[in-house]
């Protein structure tokens, strides 16, 4: 017989014990504490060898009017158009001298006399020859008159068959006689009075005047030293008592590329910056363009007149000069403007060095205008990024770069 079936109650599956599991979480808490360590000494090794650069952030203006296109920068000097070495027409020794440097004279004003002993003494004998002359002139014509009148009485007496033919031809003989005589006393008379107008004449220009009002720049000679309207050869005679300038006609030579000159034309607006006062900007405009061109330096000469003329203003100042494009000026909305210190030249285009995420791009722009210190464009860069102005070496695209401690 068969031994009895076990239980349903009596089938079971015996267990052994799990081993008790161990915590991982300490082993987690420390890896992430080695990758964050790691992670902090990258980010500081790639700090301490990016590039220190300066920036400047691009910003957007809108509003006002439009600005003038700068198309050309030139440089020139201050220049009167009147100035004058004042002279005298004679050699002669100053005696006096009525002029100092910055003294401003009017026309005709007296400015310096020469000595004039020689030509007075001249002048007297030229006017007692007058007098002479005149008394002659004087004394005939009154003989003359008294021949004329006996001429007549003896035409009378003829007539009356009381005075002879020969009576009557001398007493015509002497009228015609004396009357020839009084026109050439008269002549004389003439002749004397032009030779002391002539002796007047060189006196006159032995007194020196201004030939336009104006400011005295230089003082060339003194009392006691000879002087000259031509060079005598020597050392001791001057040329000139002095140089008057009219600072009424101050204005702006300028010697602009003859590559260039198709960007100026007369009338054009043009601000002017003299190096004395770098942040006075004079309105201008162009007077002329001389139409010739100097083959040596191949410069075309333009002249640019001041809008209002300044005490400031001094003839032979240096001068810098923007010339504007009035009919092109950018429009009064929407104009970014970048720091000029930041356009660069890559690939032979304008481009700036934009900062993104510490690392630098090259970006290229179009510049429409220029202003002072900025620029404005129109395409390359947006309002709010940041530009370098500085660096300390050349920067290639992705360099690592922080900003520089003051």
């Amino acid at each position: 017989m068969s031994s009895p079936k076990p239980a349903l109650d009596e089938l079971r599956i015996e267990r052994k014990p799990e081993p008790e599991r161990r915590s991982n979480s300490g082993l987690v808490v420390f890896v992430i504490i080695l990758l964050l360590l790691a992670g902090a000494g990258i980010w500081w090794n790639s700090r301490s060898s990016a590039a220190e650069v300066r920036t400047e952030t691009v910003r957007e203006t809108s509003g006002g009017r439009g600005q003038e296109r700068t198309v050309l920068n030139a440089s020139g000097y201050v220049t009167a158009r009147r100035q004058a070495t004042v002279s005298s027409k004679v050699t002669g020794k100053v005696i006096e001298v009525l002029i100092e440097e910055g003294m401003k004279v009017e026309e005709g004003q007296v400015l310096a006399r020469l000595d004039d002993t020689n030509m007075k003494s001249s002048l007297r004998l030229a006017e007692a020859q007058l007098d002479s002359a005149q008394t002659s002139l004087e004394e005939t014509r009154a003989l003359f008159k008294q021949a004329d009148k006996e001429y007549q009485r003896t035409i009378d007496l003829a007539q009356q068959k009381i005075a002879s033919p020969s009576d009557l031809d001398k007493a015509e003989a002497d009228a015609v006689s004396l009357k020839a005589r009084l026109s050439r006393l008269e002549r004389d008379a003439i002749v004397a009075q032009r030779q002391v107008e002539v002796w007047q004449q060189q006196m006159d220009d032995l007194v020196i005047r201004a030939p336009f009002a104006g400011v005295v720049t230089t003082k060339d000679a003194q009392p006691g030293e000879m002087i000259s309207p031509v060079s005598a050869g020597g050392g001791f005679t001057r040329t000139g008592i002095g140089t008057v300038v009219d600072m009424k006609s101050l204005e702006i030579e300028i010697d602009v590329n003859e590559s260039y000159i198709n960007r100026v034309e007369p009338k054009q607006p043009v601000e002017a910056t003299l190096d004395a006062y770098p942040d006075w900007k004079i309105p201008c405009k162009v007077i002329a363009i001389i139409p010739t061109a100097d083959r040596q330096k191949a410069t075309v000469k333009v002249r640019v007149g001041f809008d209002q003329l300044d005490p400031r203003i001094l003839p032979e100042m240096s001068v810098k000069v923007a010339f504007r494009d009035a009919g092109g000026m950018t429009p009064s909305s929407h104009q970014i403007i970048v720091p000029k210190r930041a356009v660069r030249q890559k690939d032979g285009q304008d481009a700036v060095l934009v900062v993104q995420n510490g690392k630098v791009e090259w970006r290229p722009i179009k510049i429409s205008g220029s202003q002072d210190e900025e620029v404005t464009v129109t395409s390359g860069v947006k309002a709010g990024e940041q530009v370098v102005v500085e660096s300390d070496q050349n920067l290639a695209e992705g360099t690592l770069v922080k900003e520089k401690k003051l």
